[in-house]
């Protein structure tokens, strides 16, 4: 099989076998992601119930969605009949390699369990056992979460039973006493289960032993459980009457179903369990000294499902009011949003985003009516610290998002000075409607495409006309003009200038927005080509409020072109620490590592970006490019592969980087058909000169490179600023031409 493409996967190596299927590693050849595939053996291909066991399994399995379960993403069909079940594959280890090596600490084999029985709720709610739960189907990942494996036995409660001839399904070591009778069962043996497997992890033994099967199904039956505090004396008294419960032979005396289990465990975590007292500020509200928040995007609600964007927009600006409260560190918005439509647990989110509380919520709007739930939670042990429900007409959403702030400020214990409170409150306009436009406009420009652009500005210019005061739509205005050349034919010299007035006017009417002074910095950078101007705003933007991750990001990008590397690298992680999750943040510390030629580190952070989105924009064609100044063909070629088959067709800016990259690998003919294409597309369309400039740069025609230079200088192509760092300019910078060049955009100092 390996090496084999089924449908569209690649085998890549095996990686399982159990009972009723085959695994192996695959990599998906349509969306380049690495998956699992389970096989049915084919020796039972033929055999109608076992077939008949392994679709029931997949689709049982297909319709869970949980944190703490394997997501199955398709169910086919070889051409020969064999079945198969696609699956996500994650990096890490069976519980069972950690327990071979002793027992585990209480701390750890409790948040295990609490994880396991998580997902087993979200299961039970559906109907789904799964029979089968086994130190060998928990997989401990690379990133702290649990995943439930091998739904292999898992059928809907109730469903008639298929079994094998002559077996009882499941592993003797972990069966409840119902499933030792072979009686049907229900979610409660795999309540059973997972106690067996706590009991293990707690003492480094299953709590009924013996050498065969036979003996193990019978002390199951007949033997009494040995406390684990016997074997253990430092266990909790709360945790050893958990796992008694548990593993409760009578039915009767067992938990009734696993949201029980998961209260008392999460109930451990706060009493038993902790090491400190809740009663402290700092441990009620974060994980460290310093409070901290993110504000998930709010759900919809509604009954169309049609106010996703006003849901967006009421988190974002909450988010946004925070961050002016002194002591509190808040998640910027790429981050917070990352978990968007995620079933995730908070805890995970917690800790991916190093944050203490999670404020969560949902809009439901009908008419002129809308109702506001909000909640904010504790994500080391899940409590609810507040939660709130409003019922109020559209018009009062102001008042709603300042009760909101003002409870997060009062459960967090900050303390608010009088100026931390009016900026806290500030309302940028009066105009419910006018914000109502505002939050499209800003939900159309996060979705960066020449369409959502367009229709941003719309929705800003809607803005505009209905409250001309409002400060807020003309920066978000210039911002839709200060990125549209980059997603569209729009040349520089025709949107800059609208951005530039736009942010101008923002300034007018409120010199107090980091935003408008974080958007006039860029353009000062990108098309006014002012250094010292530029920096001056991008400082008055992070002084102003210091949590705008967006600012320190573009003041990287800025420090970057002026080849000021150790200073752009600071900001940028900076940038990062406030938006741990941003795609755009991450791929562009990758940038500033290839200009700075730490072509190892920016290997390690774009494996790191495309593992969190592998068809990320960008993030192939900058690995390939990477590989090539490394000599390293054979991977340059296959990133290059990858970025043109998910960006779908044409696309200037990538095809410069790779024709750039054709003649380091020694493919001149190919990066001659490049150079074709861009000029083919220059004749219909703006196509940035500097894009011409670098690949013929690269084949070494440096009279018509110079000349697309200078173009490209006329033009106020972006393409230009990297002149003082990028590496495909090395072999001319002695030129007379390109020092007089650097000479005229004042980047000669």
């Amino acid at each position: 099989m390996i090496g084999k493409t089924i449908s569209h996967y690649r085998i890549l190596e095996k990686i399982g076998q159990g009972g009723m299927g085959v695994v192996y590693k695959a990599e998906d050849l349509r969306l380049r992601r690495t998956v699992a595939l389970k096989f049915l053996p084919p020796e039972l291909t033929l055999n109608p119930d076992a077939k008949a066991r392994f679709m029931h399994e997949a689709r049982s399995a297909s319709a869970l969605e949980h944190p703490s379960i394997c997501n199955i993403h398709e169910i086919g069909e070889t051409e020969d009949g064999q079945l198969f079940i696609c699956m996500a594959c994650y990096d890490g280890e069976p519980l069972s390699a950690r327990i071979a090596s002793g027992s585990l600490d209480v701390d750890e084999a409790l948040d295990i369990a609490l994880q396991v029985a998580e997902g087993l709720a979200e299961a039970s709610s559906r109907g789904i056992v799964h029979r089968d739960i086994k130190p060998g189907n928990i997989l401990l990942t690379d990133s702290g979460r649990i995943k439930i494996v091998d739904f292999g036995l898992a059928k809907l409660a109730g469903a008639t039973r298929i079994t094998r001839t002559g077996t009882v399904m499941g592993t003797a070591a972990y069966m409840s006493p119902e499933q030792v009778r072979g009686e049907n069962l229900d979610h409660r043996a795999d309540i059973w289960a997972l106690g067996a497997v706590l009991y293990e992890m707690i003492t480094g033994r299953p709590p009924f032993g013996g050498d065969t099967e036979l003996t193990v199904m019978y002390s199951i039956m007949n033997s009494d459980l040995v406390d684990v505090s016997q074997e253990r004396p430092d266990v909790p008294p709360g945790l050893e009457r958990v796992v008694n419960r548990m593993l409760a032979k009578d039915l009767s005396e067992r938990y009734t179903d696993a949201a029980e289990v998961v209260r008392d465990l999460r109930q451990l975590t706060v009493t038993d369990m902790t090491r400190t007292s809740l009663s402290s500020p700092a441990t009620a509200v974060g994980t460290g000294p310093q409070p901290s928040i993110a504000v998930m995007p709010f759900v919809d609600m509604s009954a169309d499902r049609d106010q996703e964007y006003f849901c967006d927009g009421m988190a974002e600006e909450i988010m946004n009011a925070l961050t002016h409260i002194e002591g509190l560190r808040v998640v910027a918005r790429a981050s917070a949003f990352a978990f968007k439509g995620r079933n995730e647990d908070i805890r995970e989110i917690g800790r991916k985003l190093k944050v203490g509380t999670l404020l969560e919520g949902s809009v439901r709007k009908s008419g002129s009516r809308m109702r506001v739930t909000a909640e904010l939670v504790n994500v080391q042990d899940g409590f609810r610290l507040w939660s709130e429900r409003y019922d109020s007409d559209v018009e009062d959403v102001f008042a709603v998002q300042d009760d909101i702030s003002l409870a997060i400020v009062d459960k967090l214990r900050l303390r608010l000075v009088s100026d931390d409170k009016e900026k806290l409150l500030r309302r940028h306009t009066e105009d419910p409607e006018a914000l109502n436009l505002c939050l499209k406009g800003r939900f159309f420009w996060n979705k960066r495409t020449e369409e959502n652009l367009r229709r941003a500005i719309d929705q800003y210019e809607r803005a505009i006309a209905r409250d001309p005061g409002y400060a807020l739509a003309y920066s978000g205005l210039a911002d839709c003009y200060i990125v549209l050349p980059d997603y569209s034919s729009v040349p520089p010299r025709t949107a800059c200038p609208k951005a530039k007035d736009a942010v101008m006017r923002a300034l007018e009417l409120d010199d107090t927005l980091a935003e408008a002074h974080a958007s006039l910095a860029l353009v000062r950078t990108t098309y006014d080509w002012d250094w010292e101007g530029a920096e001056r705003e991008f400082e008055r933007a992070i002084k102003i409020n210091p949590s705008y991750a967006t600012a320190h990001y573009w003041f990287a990008l800025h420090l970057m072109w002026m080849g000021r590397m150790e200073e752009a690298m600071k900001r940028i992680e900076t940038a990062r620490e406030l938006d741990p999750l941003s795609l755009v943040i991450n791929r562009n510390l990758a940038q500033i590592c290839i200009f700075a030629r730490r072509y190892d580190e920016a290997i390690e952070v774009l494996t790191r970006t495309i593992e969190m989105d592998p068809g990320f924009p960008v993030a192939h064609v900058l690995l390939g490019e990477v590989y090539s100044h490394k000599g390293m063909k054979k991977e340059a070629l296959a990133e290059f592969r990858r970025e043109l088959d998910s960006s779908g067709g044409f696309s200037p800016g990538v095809d410069t980087r790779i024709g750039s990259a054709y003649v380091r690998l020694g493919m001149r003919d190919e990066a001659e058909e490049v150079l074709s294409r861009l000029a083919v597309h220059a004749r219909e369309a703006f196509v940035k000169p500097s894009d011409l400039a670098e690949v013929l740069f690269s084949l070494g025609e440096n009279d018509r490179a110079f000349e697309c230079l200078e173009e490209a200088f006329r033009e106020r192509d972006k393409g230009v600023l990297g002149l003082k760092v990028y590496p495909v300019y090395d072999d001319v910078r002695s030129d007379p031409r390109f020092r007089e060049l650097l000479s005229k955009m004042g980047l000669d100092g």
